[in-house]
């Protein structure tokens, strides 16, 4: 699986331990950046994560900042984007299963890496179900991106 990863200066050192663990499960990590630890603004990589999984170069996408919440109001903000903060493998499993997630978000400061990896296997792992239900709600949440509420 293709998999865009991005992060900013805190989600570096994460992100390439995470990099490892997707080369190691046999993934091909598409690393966007930071390339380093100097300050750097979170929404111009996601927009590269992002962008990467909209335009299908990437079937997923992972982005790691200290906390994970920005950019997951960033990528959301990008038509075709359901990304999903995750800080533990229950949420990480419904983000997909019932949400189709095509993005992850993790906090670097928030959780290490033992538990980012245990996040990381599970989420790529879980399939959508595509129940009507979920499928239902999914389609009634991307018709949002076409209102101007």
């Amino acid at each position: 699986m293709r998999v865009a990863i991005g992060c900013d200066h805190a989600g570096f050192e994460l992100k390439q331990e995470i990099i490892r663990l997707l080369k190691s499960l046999g993934h091909e990590p598409q690393d966007v950046g930071a390339h380093d630890t100097q300050p750097s603004d979170y929404p111009d990589y996601v927009k590269d994560v992002a962008e990467a999984v909209r335009t299908k170069k990437s079937d997923m996408g992972i982005f790691i900042c200290g906390t994970g919440i920005g950019p997951t109001m960033a990528a959301n903000k990008i038509k075709g984007i359901r990304a999903a903060l995750c800080h533990d493998t229950f949420s990480a499993h419904s983000s997909r299963e019932h949400n189709d997630a095509n993005v992850l978000c993790l906090g670097a400061r928030v959780i290490g890496f033992g538990l980012a990896g245990d996040i990381v296997k599970t989420w790529l792992s879980a399939p959508f179900t595509g129940e009507e239900r979920h499928s239902r709600r999914i389609a009634k949440l991307m018709a949002l991106e076409q209102k101007d509420v």
